[in-house]
């Protein structure tokens, strides 16, 4: 069994003349293997809130999960430790936003989806034999929620075996461990373009099968 959970950083908006939108947005995908590899992925983020941010001498607050942006530098190197043995791996996209064609920027969510599929495209899904579960975190509406999974379904089913059962699941971040997970993988190379900022990156470059601009 396979699963794929994708997040997303940064916006898209276009604005930015009157707004400070992010000059990049990055759409990523963490894909592991295995029931039992999952599971250690979850409870890896689980100890992490536990040990970390949940810890007695942070009795005052309660963190719910993991976030890329509010995760101190020291917190993300821990959580690699945790994980960097498990047979997971990060494939990334991101767009150049100020390259997007005029026409296109009122089509958000065609953007969206397409840069989606494009970091899909890079999965070898020919070699799954069982299921996938694609694990989105939600930020869609329940129209679009069903144009994205009609979208993706289109573009996956010549690729998949008919045996193969593809489930797509839309979740909201603080209920999903493994979102939790890519989000802080999906900062660290959205910054990389954003910041020119390496540190986090360079951290858990060797799990990073695919991770290139567009336009």
């Amino acid at each position: 069994m396979w699963f794929l959970y994708l997040d997303e950083s940064g916006d898209l908006g276009f604005d930015f003349v009157n707004r400070k939108p992010s000059k990049f947005f990055t759409i990523t995908i963490l894909a592991i293997k295995g029931i039992d590899n999952n599971r250690e992925l979850i409870n890896c983020v689980k100890k992490v809130l536990k040990r970390k941010l949940n810890n007695k001498k942070n009795k005052k607050r309660f963190i719910q999960e993991l976030k890329g942006v509010t995760t101190n530098f020291g917190i993300k190197k821990y959580f690699y430790e945790l994980i960097k043995d498990l047979p997971f791996a990060i494939f990334s996209l991101t767009l150049n936003k100020k390259r997007v064609y005029s026409k296109l920027i009122d089509e958000k969510e065609r953007i969206y989806n397409y840069i989606a599929r494009k970091v899909l495209d890079e999965i070898k899904f020919e070699n799954a034999n069982n299921q996938v579960d694609l694990i989105v975190d939600k930020s869609k509406g329940t129209e679009q929620i069903k144009d994205f999974n009609a979208y993706i379904v289109g573009h996956l089913q010549a690729r998949l075996n008919p045996k193969v059962f593809l489930n797509i699941l839309h979740v909201n971040s603080w209920n999903s461990k493994g979102i939790q997970a890519v989000d802080l993988f999906s900062w660290g190379i959205f910054r990389s373009y954003e910041k020119q900022d390496f540190g986090w990156l360079n951290v858990f470059k060797n799990k990073v099968k695919f991770n290139e601009q567009f336009l």
